[in-house]
């Protein structure tokens, strides 16, 4: 893709996000920001507990238009995602999903979502282990 059509996407993204806007039923609300710049994402993740997925994810926020097309490229691509694949991508994949050479002078904005992300579905599973449940819903027993 070119340098065009990467500013264009992110443009597009960033001007009509996707899956923005609060969640209803979400397991877990999280906010998420750069005090010293003022970009913010709030997420809200729905998880299906039978089989560990994302069964819906959305958000909210204000700032730069990276850290917000961040925010809705990756909302997108994590929709029935396994919670595994939120926690194991990593910075420099972001980066390459958004088009390094558009992005990568403001690391911080890019991967202000993924990490908002991956800390909404941290939280999910401590207050999963927290409450006693296993993976699949059932209690926890002792072995």
């Amino acid at each position: 893709m070119d340098r065009q059509a990467i500013i264009n996407r992110l443009l597009d993204h960033y001007e009509r996000p996707r899956h923005y806007g609060p969640l209803a039923e979400a397991d877990v609300t999280l906010p998420g920001g750069i005090p010293d710049c003022g970009d913010r994402v709030t997420v809200y993740l729905k998880v299906d507990p039978a089989d560990e997925r994302v069964a819906a994810l959305s958000f909210e926020g204000c700032g730069c238009t990276i850290s917000q097309a961040a925010a809705s490229l990756l909302a997108e691509e994590f929709q029935g995602a396994p919670l595994a694949a939120v926690i194991a991508l990593d910075d420099e994949a972001v980066l390459t999903l958004l088009g390094r050479e558009v992005v990568q002078a403001r690391p911080r904005c890019a991967t202000l979502a993924l990490h908002t992300m991956q800390a909404a579905v941290l939280a999910y599973q401590r207050q999963r282990a927290h409450a006693g449940h296993a993976d699949d819903g059932q209690p926890l027993r002792a072995p």
